[in-house]
């Protein structure tokens, strides 16, 4: 596979699909012409085997590709399912259950400040319990699509990305509404159709 080329100002628009248990495609998000997932390379925005598989390709090529779990998400972690008591969710000894609920995604983070989003599985009455797993975890991811733009990145852009990378910025979508990666769920594409930061 092609080495990585940094600093290039990428857009896609993309389908991705995983594979269901009859190895039928099924469409995970989108991301338009209209809307396309926006990155620079190189500066860890994306997943190393997905920027590899785009970066060496020409404005308005067309690619069709797998990642397997290894070079995406890793394999599903049963470990990673967690217990945590149900006070950790509680504001006044109540859920917020605007934003706690069984399969809301959830920022999270730990006590050396390291920021990871968790799957509310089940609310208990004592314990709610938490999968830290990526939502793609196990999956072949199956992206495809096309470049609709490619370049050098701008020293505005580098920057504005590296924000993003940080949380200080946007989503790098183009929609002005998102919150950094955090808010990047598998469910984002619902709000702006930018796709996810394949982090």
């Amino acid at each position: 596979m092609s080495e990585l080329k940094p600093n290039l100002y990428v857009a896609v628009a993309y389908r991705l699909y995983t594979k269901n248990q009859e190895g039928k495609r099924e469409l995970v998000e989108e991301a338009t012409k209209e809307q396309p997932f926006q990155f620079v390379s190189g500066l860890g925005m994306t997943l190393d085997d997905f920027e590899a598989h785009i970066t060496p390709l020409p404005k308005d090529a067309e690619f069709d590709f797998e990642l397997t779990p290894e070079q995406a998400y890793g394999e599903y972690e049963q470990e990673r399912v967690i217990k945590v008591p149900r006070s950790t969710f509680e504001i006044d000894g109540r859920l917020d259950k605007q934003y706690i609920y069984e399969g809301a995604v959830v920022p999270l983070q730990n006590a050396d400040g390291q920021r990871f989003n968790g799957l509310i599985a089940k609310i208990g009455d004592e314990e709610v319990t938490v999968d830290l797993n990526h939502p793609l975890a196990g999956k072949t991811l199956i992206f495809v699509g096309e470049v609709t733009d490619i370049r050098e990145a701008t020293p505005d852009e580098i920057t504005r990305t590296l924000k993003i990378i940080t949380g200080e910025g946007g989503c790098g979508c183009g929609c002005e509404d998102c919150g950094g990666c955090d808010d990047h769920h598998h469910e984002h594409s619902d709000h702006c159709g930018c796709g996810h930061c394949h982090g």
